[in-house]
C-alpha cells in the first residue's frame, strides 16, 4: 500500500506540501496540488482517516441536519452540501428532522456523539435549547436556510423579499386584486418573513391581507390542500393561491383540481421554492427561485472555515421570480419577463 511519502516522491512535493494538499490548506499552488493528486490518484494512496483523526482530533466528518428530506428543496440543498464538502476533504452524514423539533435534536445529539467536525442546520422550529447549546459550547455551527434569533452562528438563507414585491407586482399587472398565501409554520423564521414580505408586497399596491386569505401550512402537502379547501368555501375566494413552500403548492394544486376548477382560468397559483417539476404542470407553475446549489456551498465553505480556525461569515443571497403561466398573462402581451438575480446591497 503506497505512503504519504511515495505520493510526494511521485509528485515531486515535500511530505508536508502532500499533506497540506489532503486537508485542502489554502497554500498550496495549484500545479503542486494538481500534480499530488494526480500522485494520489495513479498511486490509490488513502489515508488513514482514524489515524489522523487521532492525531489531530479531527474526523474530517461534518454533520447536516435538514428539515425535511422528502422535500425537493432540501435534498437539492443536501446535494450541495454533500458535493462542496467532499471538494474540500470532508464527508457528510444526513439526518432528516421531517420537520419535527424532537426529531431533529435527537439527530444533533447522535451527530455530536460520533465526534463531527461540525454542524450544519435548518432549523425544525423557531427555538431549540440543545442547539442553544451547542452554539454556547463552541461546536462550530452554521444555519442554512432556516435560522434562530439569539444565537450567534453563522447565517446562510436566501432573501426572498424582492421576489416576492416583483410576484406581488406581476399578479397586480395581471388585475388580480384577491390575494391569498399558504404560510409556513409560525414557529419558522422562513415561515413568518415569507407572509410579512408578502402582506408588505401588498400594501405598496394599495392591497390587503385580510386573515381568511392567510391559511395557515406546515411546509407539507396536506397542509397546503387543507388551506385551499377553505379558501374555495369562502364566499368570495381568492384569485391567486400563493404557497410559501413548493409542496404546499402541489398540494394546493390537488385541491384545485379535485373541485373541477382550471388554472389559470378559475384560479391562479403560485409557490415560494421552484422545483424542476414545476416546469411539467399544466399550466407550468410561476415560482420563486433560491439559489439552492450555491447556499450549500456557501454554508459547508463558511463551517469549513470555523473547523479551520478562519473567521467565517454569514451569507444572504437574492432569491428570484421565475414567471410561467399559472396566473394568467396580460391581455394581447407576453408574460412579464423573470426577474435576474439582485444584490442586497
Amino acid at each position: 500500500m503506497a505512503s504519504i511519502k511515495d505520493v510526494a516522491a511521485q509528485a515531486g512535493v515535500s511530505v508536508a506540501t502532500v499533506s497540506r494538499v489532503l486537508n485542502s490548506h489554502p497554500s498550496v499552488s495549484p500545479d503542486a496540488r494538481r500534480r499530488v493528486l494526480a500522485a494520489v490518484e495513479a498511486l490509490g494512496y488513502r489515508p488513514n482517516t482514524l489515524a489522523r483523526s487521532l492525531r489531530t482530533d479531527q474526523t474530517r466528518t461534518l454533520g447536516l441536519v435538514i428539515s425535511d428530506v422528502l422535500n425537493p428543496y432540501f435534498t437539492a440543498l443536501a446535494r450541495s452540501v454533500e458535493e462542496e464538502a467532499r471538494a474540500l476533504g470532508y464527508s457528510v452524514i444526513i439526518g432528516n428532522a421531517d420537520e419535527q423539533p424532537e426529531q431533529q435534536d435527537h439527530h444533533v445529539r447522535t451527530l455530536l456523539d460520533r465526534r463531527i467536525d461540525g454542524l450544519l442546520v435548518s432549523p425544525a422550529d423557531g427555538d431549540s435549547p440543545l442547539l442553544h447549546d451547542v452554539a454556547r459550547a463552541g461546536t462550530p455551527m452554521v444555519f442554512v436556510d432556516r435560522w434562530m434569533p439569539g444565537v450567534d452562528v453563522p447565517v446562510v438563507r436566501a432573501d426572498g423579499h424582492r421576489a416576492i414585491q416583483d410576484l406581488v407586482a406581476h399578479l397586480y399587472a395581471l388585475g388580480h386584486r384577491r390575494l391569498a398565501i399558504i404560510a409556513g409554520p409560525a414557529a419558522t423564521t422562513t415561515g413568518n418573513e415569507r407572509v410579512e414580505a408578502f402582506r408588505a408586497a401588498m400594501s405598496a399596491h394599495g392591497l390587503a391581507l385580510p386573515d381568511a386569505y392567510i391559511g395557515q401550512g406546515d411546509f407539507q402537502a396536506a397542509s397546503g390542500r387543507r388551506a385551499t379547501e377553505q379558501f374555495l368555501a369562502l364566499p368570495q375566494p381568492p384569485e391567486i393561491v400563493f404557497a410559501a413552500d413548493n409542496l404546499m403548492a402541489l398540494g394546493a394544486l390537488d385541491a384545485i383540481r379535485a373541485h373541477g376548477l382550471r388554472v389559470p382560468g378559475d384560479i391562479g397559483l403560485a409557490a415560494f421554492d421552484d422545483i424542476p417539476w414545476f416546469v411539467h404542470t399544466g399550466p407550468p407553475i410561476t415560482a420563486i427561485a433560491q439559489p439552492t446549489g450555491e447556499l450549500g456551498r456557501a454554508a459547508v465553505r463558511a463551517l469549513v472555515d470555523i473547523v479551520e480556525g478562519r473567521p467565517p461569515q454569514s451569507v444572504t443571497l437574492p432569491a428570484r421570480l421565475v414567471v410561467r403561466g399559472s396566473c394568467g398573462e396580460r391581455s394581447g402581451e407576453p408574460p412579464l419577463p423573470a426577474s435576474g438575480p439582485r444584490s442586497n446591497a
